[in-house]
């Protein structure tokens, strides 16, 4: 079984500056290298990643925002945007919901819930693990 999801930019933000190597934001992205996780992306979404982790504030290597943005290349599915009539605070993160709603039972993973309309599709990385947990696919 394989699950999608598109992952937030926040959470690859809090996987870049965090120093706890077992949060639940690393433990999503290992997952994605471990192949268990499908990330979906869009050209919006990667130039996203690229702007915000360049951003001066995070003091993030180049060497590390090409590694995770090509793993999620590499190891993702390319994805066209459903359109929704959601309402969503931010037109920035449209794209990363409507991108979701492109495969079936795709998820959003995101530590902002309240930037998203409340869907069982928008979870937070600790529900992202209890997803994977739930189908077996954590150790």
């Amino acid at each position: 079984m394989k699950i999608y999801a598109v992952i937030d930019t926040n959470v690859l933000v809090s996987t870049m500056v965090t120093h706890n190597k077992n949060a639940a934001t690393v433990r999503v992205i290992r997952a994605i290298l471990e192949e268990k996780i499908i990330p979906l992306f869009n050209y919006e979404i990667l130039a996203e990643y690229d702007e915000v982790l360049h951003r001066p504030k995070f003091n993030l290597r180049e060497t590390d925002i090409k590694k995770i943005i090509s793993d999620i290349i590499i190891r993702g599915e390319k994805a066209e945007r459903v359109l929704s009539q959601e309402e969503i605070i931010d037109p920035k993160d449209v794209a990363f919901y409507e991108v979701a709603l492109s495969k079936e039972d795709a998820y959003l993973v995101t530590g902002n819930l309240k930037h998203f309309p409340k869907k069982p599709i928008v979870v937070t990385p600790a529900e992202m693990l209890q997803i994977l947990d739930d189908n077996g696919l954590l150790e």
